[in-house]
């Protein structure tokens, strides 16, 4: 297999929740009948619900309620921290015998840092990135770097290099490890929990606490999102030389890895990161934090949202302020007034600079450019509208037509004049000048602030207008999230549809038509039961009973299904948060979540208002 006829492969993509169709086994002749599971007795039920319940009150108690403790001093996040360190991927082990790489035909043997560095490439050959010209370029001259002289002589063009035999070897690793026994899948989940066991677990002021990644990322191949300038880079292997431990002075420091020692240990208690390197392919530092439940992350995220309520007190004077600012004398006042005025009604991304070429074209409010829009005195019946199309975070694209007020268009199209499309629209604004102009109108405000605020605010509104007491669960469930879906569309959370969501939707679509069946029996069971009771005769006087009840159910739950694909269609393009069935609050918030925001189900009331 050369690596110039890769196969295209699937590329990540958001899951979606597939209901798979009920399967007939075929019992083949002499094959023993399939052993279905034994049915609970309702002691065995009840004795199970017991154990959950009991479970749940034993976390409820063993947690930290750190929300009810007072608060450090300004600036200290911790007074005691320890931990075990980052966990490090194991060395590499060299190819057996038996598998080769070829160049031109001829069977070459690599040394160990050449070879290690041609697995990754061979390891990704059924994805689309090994066919990119960009991926390609990169990775054939980071590799060369890894090689000896002998071996940079013999190697000069990649479309010579046969990795056949490596990819083979990857597959069937990928392979083996699908076809896992039970036994061997129990052996291997143990071994992970020894060591989530030593190195997930901190303990942040005497409090046993999660450790969110505590895994060093191994090395390979840097994929990057969209059309990323630096894809099939060598991201190169951390050693713990190149990492800096912070924990408590008076703690027990982390054991490096035999025969190494740390870059730094620091007893810094001012940041919330227990381990930090420096990455190669961008120079940013990666930090290993504490999970999204825990203390520090929730602390981050309370003050997130309550600077967001305050902005509400004052947001009106904000606007008019920027309102006024449209008329100004001055063009940099002007611009942020313009900029002030998408970040709010938008709810755009403040965006941040970039160095030229070295991250994906991606812009945000203050680093659009002349052409990521196009101005329209009249469009689909509107006047003033400002056509966006730009990539957003993620490489996302941020396609919109909106109407704007007509001093918002003038300015804009005074910022246009004499500009060429590469030039910056806001060409006297950055997001450092938008941030300290928003801070001096309240303390901590940024532009995130105001698009957390829009979103809890739109939130709240489009509840208000949607839910009505009425509802059943399965109404106010398919309500939230037409009102989370306005938001995700304010926020421009976006995603590409499944490739199963036809074969999801078909699949739900057999189920409802099933139970429209179960249902119509039903019904008639239940009318022959009626003209059964007039009979005086009747041997069981609770049939009418049993059969409304068995009516009722099959009506709710096709009520159930029909609203899922009502659902499950309308958001098929928009990126929610989808979550199992339960109380009211579990069916909005899965188990993470709920654990993430304690501090928010337990400090709010019913009656809360953003």
């Amino acid at each position: 297999m050369k690596c110039g006829n890769a196969v295209h492969g699937g590329m990540f993509e958001f899951t979606s929740q597939v209901f798979s169709s009920a399967q007939t086994v075929k019992k083949e002749e002499g094959e023993h009948p399939v052993s279905k599971k034994p049915k609970r007795t309702k002691e065995e039920i009840e004795e199970a619900r017991l154990v959950k319940i009991k479970k749940k009150e034993e976390e409820e108690q063993s947690r930290w309620r750190w929300w009810e403790e007072e608060k450090y001093e300004d600036g200290v996040k911790w007074k005691f921290l320890e931990h075990k360190g980052p966990f490090f991927p194991p060395e590499y082990q060299p190819l057996p015998d038996n598998v080769n790489f070829y160049y031109g035909g001829k069977k070459v043997k690599l040394s160990p840092a050449a070879e290690e560095v041609a697995l990754y490439f061979a390891q990704m050959l059924d994805h689309e990135y090994t066919t990119k010209k960009v991926f390609r370029e990169n990775f054939f001259k980071d590799w060369r770097k890894e090689m000896t002289h002998e071996e940079r002589s013999l190697i000069k063009d990649l479309d010579k290099c046969d990795f056949g035999e490596l990819h083979a070897m990857h597959k069937a690793k990928v392979e083996a490890r699908k076809n896992m026994t039970k036994e061997e899948k129990l052996v291997l989940k143990e071994a992970n929990l020894k060591i989530v066991d030593e190195y997930g677990f901190c303990l942040l002021d005497h409090h046993k606490e999660r450790i969110g990644n505590f895994k060093i990322e191994p090395p390979g191949l840097f994929r990057g999102r969209g059309e990323h300038p630096k894809q099939g880079m060598l991201k190169k292997r951390i050693q713990p030389e190149d990492v800096i431990i912070n924990c408590s002075r008076e703690s027990s420091v982390p054991v490096p890895p035999a025969g190494h020692r740390w870059k730094e240990v620091r007893h810094d208690n001012s940041v919330t990161w227990l381990a930090s390197w420096t990455e190669n392919i961008q120079g940013s530092i990666k930090y290993i934090m504490l999970n999204a439940n825990s203390k520090l992350k929730g602390e981050k995220d309370w003050e997130k949202y309550e600077v967001a309520r305050k902005l509400k007190s004052c947001v009106d004077d904000i606007r008019n302020q920027y309102n006024q600012d449209l008329k100004s004398k001055e063009m940099g006042t002007r611009q942020r007034a313009v900029a002030l005025y998408f970040i709010d009604k938008l709810a755009l991304r403040a965006g941040n600079e970039k160095e030229e070429g070295e991250t994906a074209d991606t812009v945000g409010c203050c680093s659009l450019r002349v052409e990521h829009i196009t101005l329209h005195e009249k469009l689909e019946g509107n006047e003033c509208v400002v056509e966006f199309d730009f990539l957003g975070k993620d490489s996302i694209r941020y396609y919109n037509k909106v109407p704007v007020v007509r001093k918002v268009f003038k300015n804009l199209k005074l910022f246009l004049v004499n500009k060429q499309p590469g030039d910056d629209l806001f060409d006297r604004l950055n997001t450092a000048m938008l941030n300290k102009h928003l801070s001096s109108l309240m303390p901590g405000l940024t532009a995130k602030v105001f698009r957390t605020y829009n979103a809890s605010i739109t939130l709240q509104q489009q509840l208000k207008e949607l839910t009505n007491k009425s509802d059943n669960m399965a109404e106010k469930l398919l309500s939230y999230n037409r009102a989370n879906r306005a938001v995700a569309i304010l926020c421009n959370h976006q995603r590409a549809p499944p490739k199963t969501f036809d074969q999801s939707m078909a699949n739900l679509q057999a189920k409802i038509d099933a139970r429209k069946e179960t249902l119509a029996l039903a019904k008639t069971e239940l009318k022959q039961a009626k003209k059964e009771a007039k009979n005086k005769g009747t041997s069981d006087p609770k049939l009418v009973e049993r059969k409304k009840a068995a009516v009722k159910r099959c009506e709710e739950q096709l009520l159930k299904m029909e609203v899922q694909a009502t659902d499950r269609e309308e958001n098929k393009q928009i990126a929610l948060v989808k979550t199992n069935m339960g109380t009211l609050t579990n069916k909005i918030y899965n188990k993470s979540q709920r654990d993430k925001f304690a501090w928010a189900i337990d400090m709010t009331e019913e009656d809360f208002e953003f």
